[in-house]
């Protein structure tokens, strides 16, 4: 599927070009040139999106002529080596007005013998820019691979004028420094945009052997049945993402369901799925353990059977498609798919409906958009690159009037009493607080809980937890950099029950059975918060409230 340019929102222009130049997404016309300048020399690996202007119109400078009169070109290409040459001939192609200058009179000629301006410049030259009618300029690419010319040169252009762009090259990131220290506007390092773009080649190539190694086993279920089971009290991004294969499944005609243990309560979960009519199969522990109606068990969202979801922890498992950290030595399926640098499994689940090129409905690109808006925060945390890469190719597909919808739902008495508990009972050490919400009916407040008391005036990281009727539930946030906090909630809960998550946001379980000195719930109440609190203090290595 094509996206047409127009119809990308504003902020994936902003934020999503591949590597290209930092700080130069204001003026377009620098990303087309700095692409050229480390593209066009290794022509095997152009692929990728392009981030180019596809009109080509006249440029409204004269070209340059060799008499008395000053050259007068919107562009100077310092330094015709391999880059210089290509991204002049970039230009020209474009129907761009190029003057290039090179010191070495030899390469001055046979540039000119192929039709390029060209003149013999010395970059530390203070008279560099004598023969350049220096008001038509606009863009100056100096690509030698000597710094200090570049540095040279660079002085040179912007005592001339302040209003010229300059893209310089530079070799590593300390010469970098010295040439935005300069004046440049941006610098390329060759090296790694070689690398970056081989990195991009390696990731469409693997996507496509992904995308065809899930076809592959769900081709082989054949009459049978696949279950595509989420975790425990499923939010947007597990639901959207057990939708998109249930959609890939069908492609090649496999039946499929959706399955999950535990409620969906949040109320933005709710109108979720209400309004775009998903279908999730609810299943008791007794029914999780018969699952013999089906041929293969694919576990979205999550890795390990048995943590946090329905699956006996013995279970044989065909596709695992998951995003968060996991130990991979302890994951086991025919077919393994976990990638900690996407924010969202639907952001995976994008790609593999991408690479196998089956149409997005409006309903599944409005689910997948919201679930990879919401496990990033809206773009704010664990955020990568391809997240907004996916974004941009469901956003014009998806239905906004239904995302505003979902987005703004009434709040239940019960979330606003889970709130009202958290705030009362908050206990706070430093930046830190953790709050006990008591009995819990509604598992999904104590992360929505969790985000309101992260906004509290100097708090850094958020505890809340609550008891339902066999397990404590534990939800936690920060925006800590020093902390990570599924590190920390692993170290601190992994032993008695099920912890993990990312940098920022994390959960646990713990079976009520590890407190079975309680004799009544007040007592229960009283030791867990104990035991809660000394362990993520001592996980986070904070005691009596001091780092």
């Amino acid at each position: 599927m094509v996206v047409e340019k127009s119809q990308i929102p504003i902020w994936y222009h902003a934020t999503c070009q591949p590597h290209v130049i930092d700080r130069i997404m204001y003026n377009e016309r620098l990303v087309i040139m700095a692409e050229s300048a480390y593209m066009l020399q290794t022509p095997d690996i152009r692929g990728g999106l392009s981030i180019t202007d596809s009109k080509k119109t006249s440029d409204p400078h004269k070209s340059a002529t060799n008499g008395d009169k000053k050259l007068q070109s919107p562009y100077l290409v310092i330094g015709s080596g391999n880059i210089g040459s290509a991204v002049a001939r970039e230009l020209v192609n474009r129907n761009k007005t190029v003057v290039l200058i090179d010191r070495d009179a030899g390469k001055v000629e046979t540039l000119k013998e192929q039709e390029f301006e060209a003149i013999v410049g010395d970059l530390n030259d203070p008279g560099l820019l004598d023969p350049i009618d220096i008001k038509s300029v606009e863009v100056a690419l100096i690509l030698s691979s000597d710094v200090s010319a570049n540095e040279n040169a660079i002085i040179t252009i912007k005592q001339a004028s302040e209003g010229i762009q300059v893209i310089a090259r530079a070799p590593n990131s300390t010469a970098k420094a010295k040439l935005m220290g300069a004046g440049a506007d941006s610098v390329i390092m060759p090296p790694r945009v070689v690398s970056d773009a081989t990195l991009r080649i390696l990731d469409r190539v693997e996507s496509a052997r992904h995308a065809s190694n899930v076809l592959n086993i769900l081709r082989s279920i054949g009459k049978g049945k696949l279950a595509i089971v989420v975790h425990d009290n499923p939010d947007p991004d597990a639901m959207s993402s057990a939708v998109a294969l249930q959609t890939i499944a069908a492609s090649v005609d496999i039946e499929s369901e959706m399955l999950y243990r535990g409620e969906i309560g949040h109320q933005e979960n709710k109108a979720f799925i209400n309004l775009l009519q998903i279908d999730m199969g609810k299943i008791d522990e007794q029914k999780a353990r018969s699952l013999e109606d089906f041929k293969k068990i694919a576990l979205i969202d999550c890795s390990m059977p048995g943590e946090n979801n329905l699956l006996p922890k013995d279970s044989d498992v065909a596709i695992i498609i998951d995003h968060h950290p996991a130990e991979m030595k302890a994951v086991h399926a025919e077919y393994i798919d976990i990638r900690p640098n996407a924010g969202a499994t639907a952001t995976i689940m994008t790609k593999y409906l991408q690479e196998l090129d089956i149409p997005i409905g409006k309903d599944l690109a409005t689910a997948l958009l919201y679930g990879i808006r919401t496990d990033t925060l809206g773009f704010k945390r664990n955020a990568n690159p391809i997240d907004l890469t996916a974004a941009a190719l469901l956003y014009p597909l998806a239905d906004h009037d239904i995302l505003d919808m979902i987005e703004t739902p009434a709040i239940s008495v019960e979330t606003l009493d889970v709130f009202g508990e958290a705030i009362r009972n908050r206990k706070i050490r430093g930046s830190y607080l953790i709050t006990n919400v008591g009995i819990l009916r509604d598992r999904d407040a104590l992360a929505q809980a969790a985000d309101y008391l992260l906004n509290l005036e100097g708090i850094t990281t958020v505890l809340v937890y609550g008891i339902g009727e066999d397990q404590i539930y534990l939800s936690a946030r920060s925006n800590d950099i020093r902390l990570n906090l599924g590190k920390s909630m692993q170290d601190a809960f992994g032993e008695a029950g099920s912890a993990g998550g990312h940098s920022t946001m994390a959960g646990a379980q713990i079976p009520l059975g590890v407190f079975s000195d309680a004799r009544d719930r007040q007592a229960l109440m009283k030791i867990s918060e104990e035991v809660v609190m000394k362990r993520f203090f001592a996980a986070i290595g904070v005691e009596n409230g001091d780092e």
